[in-house]
């Protein structure tokens, strides 16, 4: 301390050895961690100038079909920043390849790369807005949109698109059928027609009596599914629809057990 009582000045984050008072320091301490502390939050996600959304916006489509690929603005961004240019590419990782490059204004985008796997099915509908056709499984990945803005800023979306296969029409069909005195007992099958993954199959009864609703409940099940049924003869013609479904494609097929059992 110099003669005039003042304390020597300090930088935010330093120490100074020569201070004493165990409990002046501590407290001393403690403030220059709180402005550390201060000073480091607000970084860019990507340690680069680079913000990014956050989790990927999760697409879906058949293939043959279309997707549509579209940027909203940041809410973030502070009043009167303009988007100077959107880039639209790959991600892989850490990796992200450019596919194309728009500006505003312009008529068409610039092509960067893998223009001959894309060109012909991409639309650029405006700076912010990509329409992706005749989806093949292949085009399943991670997408990036980077936005460049005015005053250096530049902004990520990520797109994760998962392309589905068309759902085969699946087969029904009845075996085993035998009569007893007042009842008609059937075997009733259900074949996706192969092996195939992320697949649903479900049954959906019209007219079936109110004690076999546990045993055709949907759910998961091996393919071919089987059920095996005991119907009324004197119950009104019924029937089963068997259902194939994923996320993006449904199809059913039914079959009239009226026929089967010989009445209705």
């Amino acid at each position: 301390m110099d003669p005039a009582g003042r304390q020597p000045a300090m930088g935010p984050c330093s120490g100074d050895p020569q201070l004493g008072g165990a409990s002046w320091l501590l407290g001393l301490t403690s403030l220059l961690l709180s402005v550390c502390s201060t000073g480091t939050q607000g970084s860019a996600a990507h340690g680069s100038g680079v913000e990014d959304s956050g989790n990927p916006v999760s697409l879906k489509g058949m293939q043959g079909a279309s997707v549509l690929f579209q940027v909203l603005r940041n809410p973030d961004l502070p009043a009167g920043v303009e988007l100077e240019k959107m880039t639209w590419g790959i991600s892989s990782g850490a990796n992200y390849t450019t596919l194309l490059q728009v500006s505003p204004g312009a008529r068409d985008p610039e092509w960067v790369n893998f223009q001959d796997k894309f060109q012909k099915r991409v639309r650029v509908l405006n700076i912010t807005t990509l329409r992706m056709n005749n989806l093949t499984l292949e085009d399943t990945g991670l997408y990036r949109a980077r936005g460049f803005y005015s005053r250096g800023r530049q902004y990520d979306q990520d797109f994760h698109l998962t392309v589905y296969e068309p759902l085969p029409l699946p087969q029904i069909w009845a075996k085993d059928r035998f009569i007893t005195p007042g009842w008609c007992n059937v075997t009733v099958k259900c074949d996706t027609m192969g092996t195939r993954e992320d697949l649903t199959l479900s049954w959906e009864r019209k007219r079936l009596p109110r004690e076999l609703e546990q045993r055709v409940a949907p759910g998961p099940a091996p393919n071919p599914w089987t059920l095996a049924l005991s119907l009324p003869l004197s119950q009104p013609s019924a029937s089963l629809t068997c259902v194939l479904s994923n996320q993006e494609d449904q199809k059913t097929v039914t079959l009239d057990l009226g026929d089967i059992c010989g009445h209705g």
